[in-house]
């Protein structure tokens, strides 16, 4: 199949009362992982390109590696969509291949933000092929890459008015639009257990009917894979004072990393959120599972050294498959699990 845009993606989730999954990607394993999840799970997909993973991987090595997936997965749609361009970004990426692109306005004032968006919109409507635009009404907290929000205690200040919904979609003539109603960029996204904002949701549906929203900031840092990295974290110090103070005394390598709880994801996805951004959760699974290849080498030598080095040195894992075989794993897993939560799994066959 070849790539899509997220038009029909939209209308098919906004019908059905399910969202897309919005995936990060920046190489070969975590876009390997995504596929398969999505191929197990028969899912349509959006893979997500950020200002940072141009300039880590470039755009040529990332499309080529999405072109492969997709002639690998036929079945499966999927959309390359730009993850918060700044304005000359976004105009160059309608260029380059992206059948989706979002421009990030939301530093902007509200007219500012109408006036670049429908410059946008203009020219990627104009494009053949025809590509979709997402814009952003509204501050989220917290920080990724580029982007910085709000402070955690003012995120409710800076919630997505539903009554400028209107005039902005309206006045642009963007095809989707992320809203601020209460999650945040992140791994460390609240202080408290997060309330989002239904209502401004349900409120939005009613002032603009069967119009897409999207959520950012919604990886939920499940409790688990922090627990996974405290495990292993420790058992990379070089250190062995360091060491033997961290296991008397406990060790966090996160303290204070919070998500949005997967209840609240799966209700948003049944009401007019038709798109879900994950990029923490993904990170999270990877850099788990990587510490924990290094991590269990490092056990197995300080018991050798502990038993008087009998026997023959333990194996160091440096080969980079063997840590990074496993993180692909942990991100198919991790993807798995949230196209179940998003409800879009055995979705890909409304797209044949």
């Amino acid at each position: 199949m070849p790539l899509v845009n997220t038009k029909r993606m939209f209308d098919e989730a906004m019908k059905g009362k399910f969202a897309i999954g919005a995936f990060n990607v920046n190489n070969m394993e975590i876009i390997q992982g995504i596929m398969w999840a999505c191929k197990e799970k028969q899912a349509p997909v959006i893979l997500q390109i950020s200002k940072g993973a141009r300039k880590y991987a470039s755009m040529r090595y990332l499309h080529a590696l999405i072109n492969a997936a997709c002639e690998e997965m036929p079945g499966i749609p999927v959309a390359i969509h730009l993850d918060h361009g700044d304005f000359d970004t976004t105009m160059k990426c309608i260029d380059e291949g992206f059948t989706s692109v979002m421009y990030d306005g939301s530093g902007e004032t509200f007219d500012k933000n109408i006036e670049n968006t429908k410059k946008i919109v203009e020219r990627a409507h104009a494009h053949k092929p025809f590509v979709t635009v997402e814009a952003e009404l509204g501050k989220l907290g917290g920080i990724e890459e580029d982007v910085v929000g709000v402070g955690a205690d003012d995120v409710e200040k800076h919630l997505t008015d539903p009554k400028q919904v209107q005039e902005f979609v309206k006045r642009s003539g963007c095809d989707s639009l992320a809203v601020a109603i209460g999650t945040s960029h992140g791994a460390y996204k609240f202080k408290k257990a997060p309330k989002l904002a239904f209502d401004r949701i349900e409120e939005i549906g009613r002032l603009v009917p069967n119009f897409p929203l999207v959520m950012h900031g919604s990886s939920s840092v499940p409790q688990e894979f922090i627990d996974f990295v405290n495990s292993y974290a420790v058992l990379e110090s070089k250190n062995k004072k360091m060491l033997e103070v961290a296991l008397k005394q406990g060790w966090e390598q996160m303290p204070g990393s919070m998500g949005v709880p997967e209840e609240a994801i799966s209700k948003a996805s049944k009401m007019a959120v038709c798109k879900v951004n994950i990029d923490t959760d993904l990170r999270l699974a990877m850099t788990a599972n990587i510490l924990k290849v290094w991590g269990e080498c490092n056990a197995e030598l300080l018991k050798w050294i502990e038993g008087g080095k009998q026997g023959s040195r333990p194996k160091f894992s440096f080969d980079p498959r063997e840590y990074l075989g496993p993180a692909r794993e942990a991100i198919r897993d991790m993807v798995a699990r949230k196209l179940d939560v998003l409800g879009c799994a055995g979705k890909a066959g409304l797209f044949k």
